[in-house]
């Protein structure tokens, strides 16, 4: 990895880590907090879906945000709107206001998903892409998932759980501020409009909307499907973190592989393991070593798949055009984070528990279909 800015790299990859680990704690902080209030798993549903409408909300501006202010200057202010909004929760019981809170959190989330998901791949060599856009999505999966551990260890000891919380976001900022070279970005650039790219990259675009249905429903149903398979509840609940954890380890390996053997060879094959892999999922459940096993594997190739869009955009697009092709990425993560596991969860009342590995399969198998159109 030769010729490659390691301090504006690593001041990066520090400052999204810590946003993952604020995001990370901040989910189930909410959902806690509700429930102890009495509040139904439907409303706490609906104010933890809203963020992904704030993402939606906030991805057709980041553009045009950028070639105004930079990226830097962007993204030190969703890292303050992000902690504020989060800050202000512990002020209101008023659920109207928490779901006001939590768009403009999604949206802030979505201002620096789209800048650091487009600056580290400026940052990177052509013939490293994978394994560096790969150790980003890494550390940012690895502290979200440390996330959820900090509000357990620190649950009923912290007086004022939300601003601190909030204050986690602030810890983002020294490493921006690290950040030398194209710290200031695009500005002398026009903004790219999102209709003029999506023709040039449906295949990122529904390979990005895959995963993050993937990830939300696995987060959210997962262990619902296990209990109803007969897995113990202790051991169901693991389940979600297992697919975290093979998404975690071994992304550095798929970015190494794409960058050997060809990305769109590694985006493919990955879409196609997924599509053998999930009809198994209902037969491995009596069979724990199986069970274990597979959840790794489908952790892995499906991060694979959201990580390796990211590398396409970086191939395909630069400067103004490479963070409106990230604002769709993220686009697409917000519409199917939001309605993913609420179709699957209708579908999985309706037609029974195996919906779930049925709707991750015609979503592996979307992504696959869009490979025939797309030839770059």
């Amino acid at each position: 990895m030769k010729n490659m800015p390691w301090r504006d790299f690593t001041a990066l990859v520090a400052s999204i880590g810590v946003v993952g680990l604020g995001l990370g704690a901040t989910i189930p902080l909410t959902a806690l907090t509700l429930d102890q209030r009495g509040i139904g798993s439907g409303i706490i549903g609906i104010i933890t879906a809203i963020s992904a409408f704030g993402i939606l909300a906030a991805a057709p501006f980041v553009s045009r945000w950028v070639a105004g202010h930079g990226p830097r200057g962007c993204m030190i202010g969703a890292i303050l709107a992000a902690a504020l909004s989060t800050a202000l929760m512990e002020t209101t019981d008023s659920l109207l206001a928490w779901g006001l809170l939590r768009f403009a959190f999604g949206a802030s989330m979505g201002v620096l998903f789209t800048i650091g998901e487009a600056w580290v791949n400026k940052l990177a060599p052509e013939n490293s892409r994978g394994r560096v856009v790969a150790i980003y999505t890494t550390a940012f999966t690895l502290f979200q998932l440390i996330g959820p551990a900090l509000v357990a260890a620190f649950s009923g000891k912290v007086a004022l759980p939300f601003a601190s919380c909030g204050a986690l976001f602030l810890l983002a900022l020294p490493g921006m501020l690290l950040i030398g070279g194209g710290a200031h970005g695009h500005e002398d650039e026009p903004s790219v409009a999102w209709q003029r790219i999506l023709p040039r990259m449906w295949m990122i675009a529904i390979g990005a909307a895959f995963f993050a249905m993937f990830d939300t429903v696995a987060l959210s149903l997962l262990p619902l499907y296990a209990m109803r398979h007969g897995i113990a509840t202790e051991l169901a609940v693991l389940s979600a973190t297992v697919v975290l954890v093979g998404d975690t380890a071994l992304q550095f390996a798929f970015g190494w592989l794409a960058d050997h053997v060809g990305r769109r060879k590694v985006h493919i094959g990955c879409g196609v393991a997924v599509c053998v892999l999930m009809p198994m999922l209902p037969f491995a459940a009596g069979t724990p070593w199986l069970w274990w096993t597979l959840l790794l594997v489908l952790g892995a190739v499906a991060g694979a798949i959201y990580m390796l869009s990211l590398v396409a955009c970086g191939e395909r697009f630069q400067g103004q055009s490479l963070v409106a092709a990230s604002a769709v990425v993220n686009a697409s993560w917000g519409i199917t984070s939001a309605s993913g596991p609420l179709v699957t969860g209708v579908l999985m009342q309706t037609a029974g528990v195996n919906a779930l590995p049925a709707v991750l399969w015609v979503g592996a198998a979307i992504f696959i279909a869009s490979a025939a159109w797309d030839r770059n």
